[in-house]
Formats: structure tokens, sequence, C-alpha cells
């Protein structure tokens, strides 16, 4: 696979316009996270005002001049508390940016092909896929525009978008 030279996300996103997709198939993402320290009591409460203005900020214009910002998350259930935590600040964090968030059970991805990495496919021409330690902390991420990596991203994430559940609909467990 040909890697590419990494774009900021600001950067792929401000270029993107059509559709930028995002695929979650982690349980546990960066457990050193303060937002989540907090939420789950090990940590000094924690102001997410600016987080989210800043997502808001990269999200809100991409979806105002058209382009479609689709999040799916698949899930073990029961869910962690990391993906607890997830669950309960989509509606301000993501929904509220413009986009569009659907779960997905993982007892019900069985049967599907998926990547090795979570990723963000961008106007299905580039790939950026991110890469996590086995505990959940970000490592780092690769970028490829690899045709065979775009239509496997592609037809994974399409698949397990029909199968998910509206973000207001899933009931975590």
């Amino acid at each position: 696979m040909r890697t590419l030279e990494l774009k900021s996300f600001d950067e792929l996103i401000g270029g993107c316009t059509s559709q930028a997709l995002h695929l979650e198939m982690r349980d546990t993402y960066v457990p050193s996270d303060p937002s989540f320290r907090a939420f789950i009591g090990e940590g000094p409460a924690y102001d997410r005002t600016q987080r989210e203005h800043d997502w808001h900020a990269v999200i809100a214009p991409a979806v105002a001049r058209g382009v479609a910002v689709r999040r799916a998350r698949i899930v073990s259930e029961p869910v962690t508390p990391y993906i607890r935590f997830e669950h309960a600040v989509t509606e301000s964090m993501n929904l509220a940016a413009g986009e569009q968030v659907r779960w997905l059970p993982r007892r019900r991805a069985s049967d599907l092909a998926l990547p090795g990495n979570d990723f963000w496919l961008f106007d299905e021409r580039l790939v950026r896929f991110h890469h996590f330690a086995g505990d959940g902390e970000w490592l780092e991420d690769e970028l490829t525009d690899d045709q065979a990596a775009v239509k496997l991203c592609q037809t994974s994430f399409d698949a397990v978008w029909e199968r998910a559940v509206e973000h207001r609909e899933y009931r975590i467990s």
C-alpha cells in the first residue's frame, strides 16, 4: 500500500467536497483523555466547551458546503466505560456539529469484511488510517490513496452504515 505524506485532519476535511466517512471499531480510545477520566470519576472536572467548539469549527463549515459527514461505531455489548462516554457526548460533540452517527453492535458485524484499523475516508479518494496501541492510546495516522484500500473502506463503511442504528435510537447496554 502506498503511503502519502500525512496532512492534518483540518486540511483533509477542508478539501473535502462530497463526503467524509469515519469508521470506529475499538471499544476503548485514549483512556488518558481528561474528559473521559472526569466522566468515570477518576480525574478533575473537565469543561468540554472548548473541545466541542474546536470540533464544530472544523466540521460545521464542511457540512454547510454540502459535505456529508458520517460516523459509524462498531461496539461490543455490554459496552465499555469508554463507549458509554462516547455515547453520552455524541449529541453535543458530533450531532451538534452536523455529523450523522450510527452504532452497530459487534455481533451484527461478524459477516462483514472490515479493514484492520479505524479510518476516515475523504471523497472516495483518500484514507486516513488510525493506529492505536492495545490499550487504546493513539500511536500515529497513515494516509493513502491506494485504490484497493479506498474501495475496501468505502464498501466496509457502506455495509456497516446500512445495518447500524441511528444515534438517537441506539440504547447502550
